[in-house]
């Protein structure tokens, strides 16, 4: 017990430290490039906070654990909204600055893609070809982005 608790916080640490290395190193170089900090904010940054959720998840989903890792993501997703960004505007009110009409779209696309896929079918799952969607939504997304 003690061990695995020991493993636990090590293995979080890791994570914490990878993604910050991650978020640094990349945001340094876009700021090089220079990308706009807004676009910096929507791909890297987001990338590399999600990076811990997503290990957690694919180790998750290869144990076989899938509800795990469903479970990871539409709880990661209602903290980041209700609480993180409640508690940020609580602290200081925030602009809406570059945040597109496209950016509250996907944000909502996202949300209701994900109710179809997982809801409106007998089975209640995410299928791959379903997966694959939400890949190709999120390239073309970032693609978009960029360009």
């Amino acid at each position: 017990m003690l061990w695995n608790c020991i493993v636990l916080l090590f293995g979080f640490a890791l994570l914490l430290k990878g993604a910050d290395a991650f978020v640094d190193g990349s945001s340094g170089i876009a700021r090089l490039l220079r990308v706009p900090g807004v676009v910096i904010g929507l791909t890297i940054v987001a990338i590399g906070t999600s990076l811990p959720e997503a290990s957690v998840s694919i180790t998750a989903g290869l144990a076989g654990a899938n509800g795990l890792s469903l479970g990871n993501v539409i709880g990661s997703n209602i903290a980041n909204i209700l609480l993180i960004l409640g508690l940020s505007a609580t602290i200081h009110p925030l602009s809406m600055g570059g945040i597109t009409t496209l950016d509250l779209l996907m944000v909502v696309l996202s949300s209701v893609v994900l109710f179809l896929a997982a809801f409106t079918f007998r089975r209640k799952a995410i299928d791959r070809w379903e997966g694959a969607i939400f890949l190709a939504i999120y390239i073309a997304y970032i693609w978009y982005l960029i360009k």
